[in-house]
């Protein structure tokens, strides 16, 4: 089983730019999306990705954040946010239950310049880290989170670590909050099969032809329950996939 997750920066801006045809040559039978920007209403689904049944979480805030799954079996349950009214205006989570697994579908708000929006960040990673721990105990089955995680947990996951110490989604609070989530029961998937790989990126500034150089962060995760980690065959970065600053990552169970 394949999944893929992938922030689109503009579901109409990607699919105008081939994101249909790089998703289904990859064929996967799971694939989340994230900063959807738009309504379902508002998106006409291309024929290749007809075979997926589609769920959306969309912001209130028109062309803002929104996340949705596309998947070729259809979920026992479907639910929008976390159930907190704090945080779900913006459609920053789906999840979907499925026979053997929960998949959580998430965007994780960004601090901002200044880290003006830290506190705000914080206290999500917290309510975040206890909805999973939740769905885990209430559904009692394993959980896989997915999406932008907005966050370079180790200096190994950025190419310019020294000029970020401040930066949105590299300060100590930050990353100290997500080795928080790990240490909740879930292990980072990527880092498990390639603990040691350099220069592997999912998103890239438009700016000074950063995608080109690399110059980028490893921001975008597939995290499991510790104990389905050994269900997990594999996780893979997919850098040369365009359309969007983000490129798809994945996994494939066994």
């Amino acid at each position: 089983m394949k999944l893929l997750s992938w922030n689109v920066n503009g579901i109409r801006a990607a699919l105008n730019k081939g994101a249909a045809e790089a998703i289904t040559a990859e064929n996967p039978d799971v694939f989340c999306l994230q900063e959807t920007k738009a309504r379902p209403e508002q998106v006409e689904i291309p024929l290749e990705l007809g075979s997926y049944k589609n769920y959306w979480n969309s912001a209130e805030k028109k062309g803002y954040s929104g996340t949705a799954i596309f998947s070729k079996e259809e979920p026992m349950e479907v639910s929008m946010g976390m159930g907190i009214d704090e945080h779900d205006s913006e459609g920053r989570v789906i999840a979907a239950e499925f026979t053997d697994f929960v998949l959580v579908n998430v965007y994780t708000p960004n601090s901002q310049d200044g880290l003006r929006r830290l506190d705000y960040r914080l206290n999500w990673d917290k309510a975040f880290r206890a909805y999973l721990v939740h769905l885990e105990s209430s559904r009692g089955k394993p959980v896989i989170f997915c999406g932008d995680l907005n966050v370079a947990h180790h200096e190994i996951d950025l190419a310019r670590p020294s000029q970020n110490r401040k930066s949105a989604g590299f300060s100590d609070e930050e990353r100290q909050s997500f080795s928080l989530t790990l240490d909740a029961g879930f292990t980072d998937t990527f880092r498990h099969f390639n603990p040691d790989t350099t220069e592997a990126y999912s998103w890239w500034s438009f700016r000074a032809q950063a995608r080109q150089r690399n110059v980028g962060w490893r921001i975008d995760y597939f995290g499991v329950s510790d104990s389905f980690i050994d269900q997990v065959q594999s996780a893979t970065i997919y850098p040369d996939i365009h359309g969007s600053d983000h490129c798809p990552v994945g996994i494939v169970l066994k």
